[in-house]
């Protein structure tokens, strides 16, 4: 499926407004390991993705594949408990199918999270790193014919992640004495790891933490007029490696889950200012 008709989309949000409760202007894609944050959603309605038409299904480890509605820092909110990947098998449109039902669906305000390797040597695992940029080398999701419904031609992606939603969780953590990283977040296709000869290329082209997500999301999410807030999860540490290191899926989402709560706690609070 190289294209999505737009009655697929309407048909999908027309499905989830049956039912959902309230009118959220706030979605949250939650990463691998980070699904957790979800637990937090008062008066929850979890609709399994199998039972949304045109959703496909999220075979990544940790990620549960449930659209779940509810509450969060008093507000109503829409929360992706798992996400779709490139290397999956999907096309970018299946990948990025969710955003624009979320556009149908009223949201004005996305926020994505994810499990990053860390390419900063200022960075250590269990480091939070709000996303301030990015390099795209996976396939452009708005390659085709230009979906008019959602966007123009050639959207302006000099300010691809929000500045004010920037500034804001900012103040959420230095009210609460955490340390935060910003950088540039380098989406690559996956699914192998990278070579270290790799981590230090895209260090040297500008790169601070390297995943296999979240871009695809964000440039279709632009196209369509939502602001973004985006925050990396760093999960391992890319830039040094002993003679047996190994990176291990298993361990991303252990980081990933020590991680877990400070980032639920500055999304709520986040998601309560907007």
């Amino acid at each position: 499926m190289n294209t999505i008709d737009n009655t697929a989309y309407r048909e999908a949000a027309d499905y989830l407004s049956s039912r959902m409760t309230g009118h959220p202007e706030t979605a949250i894609i939650l990463g691998s390991g980070l699904g957790s944050l979800a637990d937090q959603i008062e008066d929850a309605v979890v609709i399994p993705y199998a039972e949304i038409p045109y959703f496909v299904h999220s075979t990544a480890t940790g990620h549960k594949g449930n659209l779940i509605c509810g509450r969060l820092g008093g507000k109503p909110v829409l929360a992706m408990q798992g996400r779709f990947h490139y290397y999956e098998g999907y096309t970018m449109q299946q990948v990025t199918f969710p955003v624009r039902v979320m556009k149908l669906l009223g949201v004005k305000n996305l926020l994505v999270s994810n499990a990053a390797g860390g390419i900063n040597t200022n960075f250590k695992v269990g480091d939070l790193m709000i996303i301030c940029d990015h390099i795209n080398m996976m396939p452009n999701p708005l390659i085709g014919p230009n979906n008019e419904q959602f966007g123009t031609r050639f959207p302006d992606m000099t300010r691809a992640y929000d500045r004010e939603l920037i500034r804001l969780a900012e103040e959420i953590a230095t009210s609460h004495g955490i340390a935060l990283k910003k950088g540039v977040y380098v989406g690559l296709t996956g699914p192998s790891f990278e070579t270290p000869a790799e981590y230090a290329f895209y260090g040297k082209v500008g790169g601070d933490a390297i995943g296999m997500s979240t871009v695809p999301e964000v440039i279709v999410a632009r196209h369509a007029g939502l602001r973004v807030f985006g925050m990396s999860v760093i999960t391992n540490e890319g830039y040094h490696f002993a003679d047996d290191f190994v990176n291990d899926g298993a361990d991303v989402i252990v980081a990933a889950n020590r991680a877990a709560m400070v980032m639920t706690g500055l999304f709520r609070e986040l998601v309560g200012k907007l």
